[in-house]
């Protein structure tokens, strides 16, 4: 006979202060016990009527962030950009796009972080700049300029040079012919992100300068952008045909890799207390290693992108997602540290994604990704607007509505090589970076809250019933679910600490694994499907503790858990 159960909220524990265990063995250290909420500063709260989010947005709504329970806040570029690629191409590292404010800003959002004990990280990127940087103007306007070293320049007398694959570019080349000096350079990104020379000791001491111009105004970390790829044997070999359908065997971590950030280590990081993860963690679990070994004194975490890899506009297999995380967590059990996300400025929207978006559906499904984030080993990154169940935009449809380069140039390149361009976008309303952009959802007004003008991105059309001040008074609803997690997260170390057990890997709707610390252990049963799915173990009563429920109720005997669609349960021992 089934047990009707009601849900047990964290608020309401017997554990009211931090549940720590002690041992000798484990290596403590902010970074890893913090919660990561990232912001796009362009889409989180604009001030001044412009359409476009600014530091000034950020700090008129530092109170809600706090209130979220996140101890650090990840910034996606803010320094002044024609943006190109929405800030990632940089014309001046020591200064803030005007679009968002001022350094006076910039100085106030920190203060404001640190009364609040929120950290700051810093995106940081320095795989390329803009090609409207002075150092670019100054090494493109001569041969024998000073800054000529500081980019990749192919003189056009050698011949056109050995093809490289471009991510941004419409025709997919990397090298951009410029008749200034008949010569042709070098971008892996659009042909306004030049990629700079790190084989030149000037270019990381520049870097390296940068970083503690930052540091020393108080910021708490640093993400390299695209930095994996900052590397380049400049002698420019010749490719494989096709190599550009697995160019990150060619262009990850090649040599010199290492070298640039035990320098930076050596002169920046090491002096500061900072945490320090790169886009990307290699080509292996090895390289992995050997970017964020303790002994290796290079940076702090690895930043994997194998898990949103996976989802597919035709689905994907759980399957194949517990033995990535697993992969992960199990090659990290000893040595190292490794993030955990399922969304970024980078991705569309989890639950569109992930999980089940749809009316029925998206509230609990968003709970149950957000438990699963927060309940795993690693450093969790929240993306803005995850914690509300933010979905993709349906008005994002035909190549018009979009304002990501990557969509627009890829588009052009499909139709120069008579690809599907249906399929093209039907993988685009699926995938697109721009679903992950649109808007905040602050409440049901005019855009949302967001500006009183004409917003950069269209606001998705729920945002009437999904916005932040409709989910603060509903004690159900996913932000305040959200809101619980992270206390229990923040509260209990076994979900930082513990080992991670996956059981009954076979299982195809229901994602199950426990966390243990010493004496503390924790069941976490998610439900993937939009069936109800049963879960049987001979121990099951062990665990009489809900901890954690994104439904009102749970149906259980002592052996079996039957877990409504996409349910979320987190159960403990007594």
């Amino acid at each position: 006979m089934f047990i009707l159960l009601a849900t047990y909220s964290c608020a309401e524990s017997k554990k009211d202060n931090k549940t720590t265990t002690e041992t000798t063995n484990i290596d403590k250290k902010w970074w890893k016990e913090a919660i990561v909420y990232q912001i796009y500063p362009r889409s989180f709260q604009d001030t001044d009527g412009d359409g476009i989010g600014d530091l000034k947005g950020i700090i008129n709504r530092m109170d809600y962030i706090k209130s979220l329970g996140v101890t650090a806040v990840w910034l996606n570029p803010i320094y002044s950009s024609p943006n190109d690629d929405n800030g990632y191409d940089v014309s001046d590292y020591r200064n803030i796009m005007s679009d968002f404010g001022t350094m006076e800003d910039f100085d106030k959002m920190l203060s404001e972080m640190h009364s609040r004990d929120i950290k700051l990280v810093m995106d940081i990127v320095v795989n390329h700049s803009s090609d409207e940087h002075e150092w670019f103007k100054e090494s493109r306007s001569s041969r024998d300029n000073p800054y000529r070293d500081y980019y990749h320049w192919w003189p056009a007398e050698k011949g056109e040079p050995p093809y490289r694959y471009s991510l941004f570019d419409a025709e997919g080349n990397a090298w951009k012919y410029d008749k200034q000096t008949d010569s042709y350079y070098l971008h892996y990104f659009s042909q306004k992100q030049p990629d700079l020379n790190w084989e030149n000791p000037k270019v990381r001491q520049e870097v390296n300068d940068i970083l503690k111009f930052w540091a020393e105004k108080g910021v708490d970390g640093f993400r390299l952008d695209a930095f994996q790829f900052a590397a380049k044997d400049t002698t420019f070999p010749k490719f494989p045909d096709g190599f550009e359908k697995n160019f990150i065997q060619y262009y990850a971590m090649q040599d010199g890799l290492h070298k640039y950030l035990k320098e930076m280590n050596s002169e920046v990081f090491s002096k500061y207390d900072v945490m320090t993860v790169a886009e990307g963690a290699g080509r292996t679990l090895e390289e992995a290693h050997e970017l964020v070994d303790a002994d290796r004194n290079e940076i702090n975490m690895a930043y994997a992108f194998d898990a949103v890899d996976i989802p597919k506009a035709d689905g994907y297999d759980l399957a194949t997602f517990k033995e990535t995380f697993s992969k992960w967590d199990s090659a990290f059990t000893k040595k190292g540290w490794i993030s955990i996300f399922l969304s970024n400025h980078d991705q569309a929207r989890m639950v569109s994604r992930y999980a089940n978006d749809s009316l029925a559906y998206r509230a609990p499904s968003a709970k149950m990704l957000n438990t699963f984030i927060l309940s795993m080993r690693g450093t969790p990154y929240c993306y803005f607007g995850d914690e509300l169940g933010m979905t993709n935009n349906p008005k994002l449809k035909n190549i018009e509505d979009y304002k990501d380069i990557a969509a627009i140039n890829g588009f052009k390149k499909a139709k120069t090589n008579n690809e599907d361009l249906d399929e093209y976008m039907r993988n685009l309303r699926f995938g697109s970076r721009d679903h992950g952009r649109t808007p905040m959802q602050w409440d049901a007004s005019e855009n949302a809250g967001f500006t009183t003008g004409n917003p950069w991105l269209p606001l998705n059309p729920n945002y009437k019933s999904v916005n932040v001040n409709a989910e603060e008074q509903n004690e159900e609803s996913v932000l305040n679910h959200f809101k619980k997690m992270t206390a229990l997260r923040t509260n209990n170390d076994v979900l930082v600490y513990g080992d991670y057990k996956l059981i009954q890997k076979e299982h195809k709707q229901i994602y199950a694994f426990t966390r243990t610390l010493d004496k503390d252990e924790v069941l976490i049963l998610l439900n993937f499907s939009e069936n109800e799915a049963s879960f049987t173990l001979d121990n099951l009563a062990a665990y009489s503790e809900i901890k954690i429920n994104n439904y009102l109720e749970l149906a259980h005997t002592e052996s079996e858990i039957t877990l409504k669609p996409y349910q979320a349960v987190i159960l403990g021992k007594d």
